[in-house]
Formats: C-alpha cells, sequence, structure tokens
C-alpha cells in the first residue's frame, strides 16, 4: 500500500516552468510545530522582556518610595526628639508646681512613664515590619509615640493634682495670720502662766502685747471674716475674725473699731485703732491666735515681710 503524500505545486512568476514536490504528512507537522515553536518561544521571551522591564521600573519606583519613607522616619524621629525635651522642661516646671502645692515630687522612674520597647510575643504585623529597615523605623517610632502619650498623661494628672492642691494652699496662705497687726513695741509674749502686772498674781497670758500709740492702725492679720466686735471686760473693746480652717484671731484694748460682724476683711485691713479700753497699764494691742479655740504662741504664725510680699 502505498504511502500518503501531500504535492506542493509551485508556480513562479511570468512564463517560468512550475514546479512540484511531494512532501509527506510528518514533514508537514514537523514543519507546523517548529513554527509553533519558534512563535512561542519568541512570544515567551517577548513577554519575560516585557515582565522585566515592568519589574525594574517598580522596583525604581519602590526605592525611591523607601527612600521617601526614610527621609519621612527621620523628619518625624526629629519632631519627637523637639517634643521629648519640651516635655522634660515641662515637667521640670512640674516639680516646681508640685513644690508650692506642698506635694511630693514625682518618682523618676514613674515619671518615664514605661518607657521602652515592645515585650512578649510579636505579632504578624510586627514581624513583618522588623524584616526591613523602614519598618523597623516604624516599630520603633510607634513605642515612642505610645511611650510619649504616656508620658503626656502622666504629667496632665500630675498638674491636676498640683493645681487642686496649689488652689487649696494658696487659700490656706490668704487666710493664714502671718503679719503683725500693728507698728510698735512688742511688750509682753505669749505664755500659758506669768506674774499679772496689775492682779501681782501669776495668770495665763494667751496673746502677745504690741505697745503703741493710742490711735495707731490696727490691720487684720489674714483674710476672714469678723465674728465680733465687742467690749468685753478686762479686755476692754475687743475685734474678733474667722479666718476658717480652725484659725480665729481676736485684737483687744481697742480705742475704736472700723469694722462690723459679718465684714469680710483682707490681710493688711485696717479694722480698729490702738487703745487703753478695759483693764490695762497703757496704750497697747493685745493679740492672741486660736485654734480651733485653743490659745496659740502667735508669733509662729508671722513671718518675715518680703515672704509675704
Amino acid at each position: 500500500m502505498s504511502r500518503r503524500h501531500w504535492t506542493v505545486v509551485v508556480v513562479p512568476p511570468g512564463t517560468g516552468q512550475s514546479r512540484s514536490v511531494g512532501v509527506s504528512p510528518r514533514v508537514v507537522k514537523s514543519l507546523i510545530g517548529t513554527c509553533a515553536a519558534i512563535v512561542i518561544a519568541a512570544f515567551a521571551v517577548g513577554y519575560f522582556a516585557v515582565s522585566k522591564a515592568v519589574a525594574l521600573k517598580n522596583l525604581d519606583r519602590l526605592e525611591r518610595r523607601n527612600e521617601l519613607l526614610a527621609e519621612e522616619l527621620s523628619r518625624s524621629n526629629d519632631l519627637m526628639a523637639m517634643i521629648s525635651d519640651s516635655l522634660a522642661v515641662i515637667a521640670e516646671k512640674d516639680e516646681q508646681v508640685r513644690l508650692l502645692a506642698g506635694l511630693e515630687p514625682v518618682d523618676p522612674d514613674v515619671r518615664l512613664a514605661g518607657i521602652g520597647g515592645p515585650v512578649g510575643a510579636w505579632t504578624e504585623r510586627e514581624q513583618i515590619l522588623s524584616e526591613g529597615r523602614a519598618g523597623q523605623g516604624v516599630l520603633r517610632l510607634g513605642t515612642d509615640l505610645e511611650a510619649l502619650l504616656r508620658r503626656t498623661s502622666l504629667l496632665a494628672n500630675s498638674f491636676d493634682a498640683a493645681a487642686e492642691s496649689l488652689e487649696t494652699r494658696v487659700d490656706m496662705l490668704l487666710h493664714l495670720p502671718s503679719i503683725l497687726p500693728t507698728q510698735g513695741w512688742r511688750t509682753s509674749g505669749w505664755s500659758e502662766m506669768r506674774m499679772h502686772p496689775i492682779f501681782h498674781e501669776e495668770l495665763p497670758h494667751p496673746g502677745i502685747d504690741v505697745a503703741a500709740p493710742i490711735g495707731t492702725p490696727i490691720m487684720a492679720a489674714a483674710d476672714g471674716t469678723v465674728t465680733n466686735v465687742f467690749t468685753n471686760g478686762g479686755y476692754g473693746l475687743m475685734v474678733a475674725i474667722n479666718h476658717g480652717h480652725g484659725l480665729v484671731t481676736r485684737y483687744a484694748h481697742c480705742s475704736r473699731a472700723v469694722v462690723h460682724i459679718g465684714q469680710s476683711v483682707k490681710r493688711g485691713e485696717k479694722i480698729a485703732e490702738v487703745g487703753n479700753s478695759g483693764i490695762a497699764t497703757a496704750p497697747h494691742l493685745h493679740y492672741e491666735v486660736l485654734e480651733n479655740g485653743r490659745p496659740v504662741d502667735p508669733t509662729k504664725y508671722i513671718l518675715p515681710k518680703y515672704i509675704i510680699d
């Protein structure tokens, strides 16, 4: 049986002689396969060439983006350093305010508010970020931001406590009988018992005496409210002021009073004038300070003028 074959007739242009060539199906298939392989190979080479070009372009863009990211991280770290320095200055001021408010300083370890890196097992996100320099920078920045937030919160709480304490302390200082009520010479100090100059026997002297001419102004020793203006036997004309916080001052032997019951007065405000009323050997002011109703030495409250100012 004869083998099948294909005949290819080649007809030249013009008047040339035609030629026929016999080709077996196997050869035709081989030619078609070869051509197909060449086309596929060419397509593959072109595809990989284009892909490589795109990849290189994307790589350049990625590198440029990483450079910009590194610049932004550096800028953010600089800003973080500036904020940290500012917080350090604020913390120093906070210590001064706490001192004025009578509060204990914040422990240095507590003030750091747990500054440090992440602890425990890392999350997948942290593990992925830690594989590159930019990612590591992002992780550090996040940790620093969290630390700054804790420090800021600590400072805010500290300022609130200091402000509240300072407000109370200022109110106490305003109501503290810290000045000598009149100008003169101290002739008698505070004593639980002393020889009375008139009765010539030992009696308590629950205040101090300041000799001064009649009419010398008597000032309130601190802010408060006038609770009494009355004549009381041996004390003569007396003015009493309640300063709150358990403190009361009394001013005796006055010649006249210039305030009335219920009147609010400020430290240094005139309330009366020195006199010789009651039982007294000469014009003077008898001045008392009572703590929760108990007489105490007034001089323990009197402060130097430069401190009061």
